[in-house]
């Protein structure tokens, strides 16, 4: 009979507690392998989603914040800037766009954009590759709104379907109170990019700009109430809604919450020599926030770097604890196996042999469980980047690298190999005369 054959009846003589010791092994290379996937993954989503853009422009309370809400959609910036303060950034220097970006519209929990068509046109959501049409035309007119992929697919929306904004954050369904006196028609569906902007819908700003002068008219004819309950109070006394032209809007009504800049480049170069004095030329005024987006994903990335790292030292732990368990499981098993062993060395084996024999045998715990862990880790990755992009609306491809791969099951299959030792010098030292003693 062969050693493996041996070692093989062994494990499943004692099936639970290899089942139990093997799962151990398995959830641990699992965990150590999501969390070095998704690590990288993360790095790399982010980098990707701010784009073309060199500089951004905000009022919000800090450069990293304004990134996270411009191109990130992670909240509503709370503070507006004038539409004078975008024409004479525009002015100031020649850029190669300047594209005005307003937020704080929803549709059913995702995100709208008000801004300009160059947006879909200029801005390369991941560099070196722009907006693309799945159906349909970019918006040319008010109340016409282009679709992100995941948008679409979500709320089933297409072309020509009529939909409704809310006023307030995409954090819920809910969001505000509805702008239901002027739905807005699905023009186009974009195809995916794989980053945050999927999830958004785009539209143009005087339409939103036209809303909320409306809805501020409106609340300052019925006494200056606000909110939901306004709304309802002011159509129960039915009074007839405040209309307003686009020739109507006032510097008061044309409010933005971004800007999103690029600087004159090389042809076939990313970066601008002027992207360093525009940006400390612009943070003189204190009145805007300015911020460089690849730096802040890289101050994001060195923070969040600290915490991965604490995540990565507790999956190694598990690992450790599994090879202990290993340990463990195959000592209780030796004590139980002493017979066993003296009548393996009466029968020729060597104490070598006997050796190897329990070495073996925790090297195949150790390798069937790094096998399962490889696999589950695969579906954890795949469920990990589910949950990120319904939840954020980041799209992380969490692939396992294969290099990664291979030092974490062989590091898993050492470790369980060493912990065999003890379990292993334990059978070595085994002494055959005083275990092969008559029983009772």
């Amino acid at each position: 009979m062969s050693d493996f054959i041996l070692v093989w009846r062994s494990l499943r003589a004692r099936q639970l507690s290899s089942c139990v010791t093997v799962a151990m092994v398995m959830v641990a290379v699992a965990l150590l392998l999501v969390l070095l996937s998704l690590r990288e993954a993360a790095a790399q989503a982010f980098r990707r989603g701010t784009g073309n853009i060199h500089l951004l422009v905000s009022a919000d309370a800090s450069p990293l914040v304004g990134v996270l809400n411009g191109l990130f959609y992670a909240n509503a910036p709370a503070n507006p800037i004038a539409w004078t303060k975008y024409e004479e950034i525009q002015e100031s220097f020649p850029w190669q766009w300047a594209i005005p970006t307003q937020l704080g519209d929803s549709y059913l929990g995702s995100p709208v954009m008000a801004t300009e068509s160059e947006f879909l046109t200029n801005f390369e959501p991941v560099v070196g590759k722009p907006f693309r049409l799945a159906a349909g035309k970019v918006f040319e007119g008010d109340f016409e709104v282009v679709v992100g992929a995941q948008a679409a697919s979500e709320h089933r929306l297409a072309l020509g379907q009529k939909v409704v904004m809310n006023h307030g954050a995409s954090g819920s369904r809910e969001g505000g109170h509805q702008h239901a006196d002027h739905p807005y028609e699905v023009v186009g569906i974009l195809e995916p990019t794989r980053s945050a902007h999927d999830r958004a819908l785009f539209t143009n700003l005087q339409s939103t700009w036209i809303i909320h002068a409306e809805d501020r008219r409106e609340q300052s004819a019925s006494g200056g109430s606000s909110g939901e309950g306004a709304h309802a109070d002011h159509d129960a006394q039915g009074h007839e809604h405040a209309h307003v032209e686009a020739s109507g809007l006032t510097d008061a009504d044309k409010l933005i919450t971004g800007i999103l800049l690029r600087l004159p480049t090389r042809p076939g170069s990313d970066s601008s020599a002027s992207i360093s004095s525009q940006l400390d030329r612009l943070r003189r005024d204190t009145a805007i926030n300015v911020a460089q987006p690849a730096q802040q994903i890289g101050r994001l990335m060195a923070i969040v770097g600290d915490i991965d790292w604490l995540f990565l030292a507790m999956a190694t732990v598990v690992l450790l604890s599994s090879s202990v368990s290993i340990m463990l499981a195959m000592v209780a098993s030796m004590d139980l196996r002493r017979r066993q062993v003296a009548i393996l060395r009466v029968l020729g084996a060597s104490a070598w042999r006997v050796f190897m024999l329990a070495i073996t045998e925790s090297t195949l715990i150790g390798a069937i469980g790094s096998v399962l862990g490889a696999g589950l880790a695969i579906v954890g990755c795949e469920v990990a980047s589910s949950l990120l992009a319904d939840r954020i609306g980041l799209r992380v491809a969490g692939s396992i690298d294969l290099r990664s791969a291979l030092l974490v099951v062989v590091g898993a299959i050492v470790l369980a190999a060493v912990a065999g030792v003890i379990p292993a010098i334990k059978s070595y030292r085994t002494s055959v005369a005083r275990h092969l003693r008559p029983l009772g």
